[in-house]
């Protein structure tokens, strides 16, 4: 029996997974992160433990969102945390609010 993550992967469209990777490899140039894009678990927490970013990193990620996606995401937003779960959740979001 497939496990919950490989069901979830399949679930996921080739656009979905094209933007994860695009989405990663800009977290790996902007970061100065030493993990490479493809290691970046789509599932794993961005905060903290995960992938270890802190809150001035996920200030530096909303940024370039914006600028690339046209995506505006508040500091206050309530949605944020669920935002910025894991690099499957932010694509997501991406993908149904991007202007760009």
């Amino acid at each position: 029996m497939p496990d919950k993550a490989s069901l979830i992967q399949q679930s996921a469209t080739p656009a979905d997974i094209d933007l994860q990777r695009e989405i990663a490899v800009l977290f790996v140039q902007a970061l100065n992160l030493e993990t490479a894009p493809q290691d970046i678990d789509p599932d794993a927490a961005l905060y903290g433990e995960g992938l270890g970013l802190d809150s001035i990193d996920i200030l530096e990620v909303a940024l370039i969102v914006s600028k690339k996606y046209g995506v505006q995401l508040r500091a206050d937003s309530q949605e944020n945390h669920n935002i910025f779960r894991s690099l499957r959740h932010l694509a997501s979001y991406i993908a149904t609010q991007r202007t760009k």
